[in-house]
């Protein structure tokens, strides 16, 4: 059905009356309001033309092959054209003033002819009728045009894989993009933390990232701002409880790639300690071994007792004689430390010369030992700590 002037005078919505002494074609230029829809409208003509004030205009659900030309109507600001058959978005150029535009339903393949229209704040594009396996393509100039102005924006239904083409823009704060094919959280995270940090509607229900383990929770604490999620209101207090559980995490990861980078740093260092660390220190066992000096082997108890048995000692008393004549035992005076591994006993050796003493000290680090001379004669006892281990009132070692 082709558009007549009949038609457009009975497509008011009765608020807007024909006055008697008032020709049509002043009436039609008067009207603001055009109601077209599902009239079977194929071709619009040229009887549009005449609705110079044309403010909205309705002509969804009709049979429009293509956008009509509405240059004579630049005072248009609402536009509804979903549900047609039209392929290919044009003749919009002329339409400075335009604010709202809906050509959701049609076949729409390419997003484009929009670069004049600066002042368009809404835009629906969704479920065009696509060729198998495509996808809807987005113009980059009109995108352009729209980055200061687009706030309200459509795409779902439209197979799209991703929306990074989106990223331009900046003032969006109302996204519809349920039943596509998006599945990368991290693109959303960034769009949401970045160009679209002003958004405040988000709908992706139908789409694979919404099948991921906490998919609203990321994405709440993702847009700062979002007031509706998939349809839903969220409340402040599910915010700020999703805030404070976000952050507790990030402390938590930041522990443990903490404690990993520290366990690289000393698997990295040689002998397994950073440059950084002290030496180690060394072990008792490892002090004494350096000591200069005779120190017994290890030796198992009864086998030590054994060769303590068989040593025989002359009496001190009958050494020598003095030049007197008298006998008379060596005065002890110097001292020697023996240390038994298998009995964990300190045997200390007294010997002395009564011309010359001889002095040996063994005592840890601080040694003093002297090259040792021949001696008739030694008085042995035992330290303190080894005191109570005796089983005989005294006990000899032979000088070795």
């Amino acid at each position: 059905m082709k558009l007549t002037m009949d038609l457009i005078a009975r497509g008011t919505s009765g608020y807007t009356k024909k006055k008697r002494d008032e020709s049509m074609q002043q009436y039609i230029r008067r009207l603001t309001h055009l109601y077209l829809e599902n009239k079977n409208i194929d071709d619009i003509g040229e009887d549009l033309s005449h609705c110079r004030n044309l403010i909205v205009l309705y002509l969804y659900d009709n049979l429009l092959n293509r956008v009509p030309c509405l240059n004579s109507n630049c005072s248009l600001t609402h536009l509804y054209l979903q549900n047609n058959n039209i392929s290919k978005i044009e003749n919009l150029g002329a339409l400075g003033r335009l604010q709202k535009l809906y050509l959701g339903g049609n076949a729409i393949t390419v997003l484009e002819g929009l670069d004049k229209l600066y002042q368009l704040q809404e835009l629906h594009v969704e479920n065009q009728r696509l060729p198998t396996g495509e996808q809807l393509l987005f113009d980059p100039r009109s995108l352009r045009s729209l980055s200061e102005s687009l706030q309200i924006l459509n795409v779902s239904g439209n197979h799209l894989t991703s929306i990074r083409d989106l990223e331009c823009l900046m003032s969006l704060t109302q996204l519809l993009a349920s039943e596509n094919q998006l599945s990368d959280m991290k693109e959303l995270a960034h769009l949401l933390g970045g160009p679209w940090r002003r958004m405040t509607r988000l709908d992706l229900m139908g789409n694979p990232l919404c099948l991921r383990a906490k998919y609203k929770d990321r994405v709440i604490v993702m847009g700062k701002f979002l007031e509706v999620l998939d349809g839903k209101n969220i409340t402040e207090t599910t915010r700020q409880f999703l805030l404070n559980w976000h952050a507790s995490r990030e402390i938590t990861r930041k522990k443990t790639q903490d404690n990993l980078l520290r366990q690289e740093t000393f698997s990295a260092a040689p002998n397994g300690s950073s440059a950084g660390d002290l030496p180690p220190v060394r072990s008792a066992v490892s002090r004494q071994t350096s000591v200069s000096g005779y120190i017994m082997p290890g030796l198992p108890r009864k086998q030590f007792e054994d060769i303590l048995a068989k040593s025989n000692f002359p009496d001190p008393d009958k050494t020598r004689k003095t030049r007197s004549g008298i006998m008379r035992a060596k005065k002890v005076v110097c001292r020697k430390i023996l240390y038994s591994q298998c009995t964990d006993i300190y045997y200390e050796t007294h010997v002395s010369d009564d011309d010359n003493d001889v002095w040996g000290v063994m005592a840890g680090a601080n040694t003093i030992h002297y090259p040792p001379r021949p001696l008739s004669v030694g008085s042995v006892r035992l330290t303190r700590s080894a005191t109570h281990r005796r089983t005989t009132p005294t006990q000899h070692v032979h000088e070795v």
